[in-house]
């Protein structure tokens, strides 16, 4: 009879932990056990990944009726529906959540509704009190959204809770440049809200290629988003409180845009304000305007889900934002411990994270031993338009070796027709040494969609001459990246 209770205890029933616990129970025949404290899905189903993609296809739909008329057709606009939406979008991950619990019985895996804590290098204790003990222990706890140091921070919202907003408010600030930023901003002004954005930074979607990020940043401010960067927040508090506040802070509808007031025009009538968790928000940025808001979200950075867990204790080690330091092998410094995901803050991605359990389940439980790949990963920025990434922006490219810039931005066939101004982007970065095409970045209507079926030619190693090689598909946006036969420049 074994000395433990199992051989695995997961922590965390997001897409990580859930993958590991199946694989190892199903694949493996191993014992295993995992508790969740809150929802089976984890960030990505239940609120990030998936309910997010579900508001982006549902703020497109603003535009598509203009589109439309341009080619011929005659709609007659409604107004968007906010509860509508949320009522099915939450049923949506009902279902989805009762798949994941489903996966787990099925894989033979007890599952636990509860918070899991360490005692020791195999030991957990449940809030329900009860202890159990594991040869090897799996922490897949995620992350969380975090507010900035300020006075009344509490007063906004975070990413989490956006999925929860009774009603659809009509204006927002949203705080922050980074990718679930600039998703939100682009979703709430699609969907009719007066979107502001503040960021501190010079250029919004920092670390991504400055080319692409900047035509993301333009097509922003062309549909309507008043973008400010170079720009944060320095005070915020109840509306109702006297600021003594210039009432010339909001802006107008012609320096909004055509587009942002067609939006507003379809957007929910009459909705009560939802702001500050109790009503509208000051706020006073460092450029020194002063402005109220419906609701202020702050989109500032994520945070890994360690916090009183008894990690410490049991030796392992944490980093400055307490994320779980690991090998190549998922392993902690406490040789029975392991983490994967966004916990461990290294590529914080839900298909990386499946990736990083199934190494886990081949190292440890297949005698497989298999080192996580974290290179050239394919991701996606579900703005409008979107942007798709692999491999290295020209800007990193040209610090490490001699380089070809291949690039086009263009109006594609299908907006340009409606009378649209949108441009799309398609560029690839070149070794000039052996040719491998280091880099890939499109922005572009399903960009997503686009890079990953290119991030597969660029992880084998194809080479600029692979892509010229390739026969075009006409007429696509997507041809473009075989076409391009001269470099712009070189550096």
């Amino acid at each position: 009879m074994s000395e433990f209770d199992y051989d695995l205890f997961v922590i965390g029933g997001g897409s990580g932990g859930v993958r590991a616990a199946r694989v190892a129970a199903g694949d493996a025949g191993a014992r295993v056990a995992l508790a969740e404290e809150s929802r089976y899905g984890g960030t990505c189903v239940i609120r990030g990944c998936v309910p997010k993609k579900l508001m982006v296809f549902a703020s497109e739909y603003a535009g598509v009726v203009d589109d439309a008329k341009a080619y011929g057709w005659e709609f007659t606009t409604g107004a968007f529906d906010w509860k509508t939406f949320r009522t099915h979008l939450h049923t949506e991950l009902d279902r989805l959540e009762d798949v994941y619990r489903n996966l787990l019985k099925g894989s033979g895996v007890d599952t636990f509704d509860a918070r899991a804590t360490l005692k020791d290098a195999h030991t957990v204790e449940l809030s329900t009190g009860e202890v159990k003990t594991a040869r090897h222990i799996l922490v897949a706890t995620g992350g969380h959204p975090v507010r900035p140091d300020l006075p009344n921070a509490d007063l906004g919202i975070v990413s989490d809770d956006i999925f929860h907003l009774e009603n659809l408010p009509k204006s927002m600030l949203i705080i922050g440049g980074g990718y679930i930023a600039c998703e939100f901003a682009c979703i709430m002004n699609g969907l009719g809200v007066e979107v502001t954005q503040y960021y501190r930074g010079a250029q919004i979607l920092r670390g991504f290629d400055d080319e692409a990020r900047g035509l993301v940043a333009e097509a922003m401010r062309e549909s309507g988003i008043d973008l400010h960067v170079g720009t944060n927040i320095v005070e915020m508090a109840r509306a109702d409180e006297d600021h003594s506040m210039s009432r010339a802070g909001t802006a107008s509808d012609a320096a909004m845009g055509a587009s942002a007031e067609q939006r507003r025009d379809v957007a929910q009538k009459g909705t009560a304000p939802v702001g500050g968790r109790e009503g509208p928000v000051w706020v006073k940025s460092t450029n020194g305007g002063e402005k109220e808001f419906d609701v202020v979200l702050f989109a500032t950075g994520r945070d890994p889900n360690t916090r009183d867990m008894g990690l410490e204790d049991t030796g392992v080690k944490l980093g400055r934002r307490g994320q779980i330091v690991v090998d190549e092998y998922s392993q902690t410094g406490v040789p029975s411990i392991y983490a994967i995901g966004d916990v461990t803050d290294r590529v914080n991605l839900t298909p990386v994270a499946i990736r990083e359990g199934m190494a886990f389940v081949e190292t440890v439980f297949k005698g497989n031993p298999t080192p996580v790949d974290h290179e050239l990963i394919p991701s996606a920025i579900f703005t409008q338009p979107e942007m798709g990434t692999i491999g290295l922006s020209e800007e990193e490219a040209r610090d490490r070796e001699p380089v070809e810039i291949y690039c086009t931005s263009f109006r594609p066939m299908q907006t340009a027709f409606a009378g649209k101004p949108d441009r799309v982007l398609m560029k690839l970065v070149v070794s000039r040494d052996n040719r491998t095409v280091l880099g890939c970045h499109i922005v572009a209507p399903n960009a997503g969609e686009m890079i990953q079926l290119a991030g597969i030619a660029i992880k084998m190693g194809a080479t600029k001459e692979d892509f010229d090689r390739t026969v075009a598909v006409h007429p696509t946006m997507s041809e473009e990246i075989v076409t391009m036969k001269t470099p712009v420049r070189t550096a």
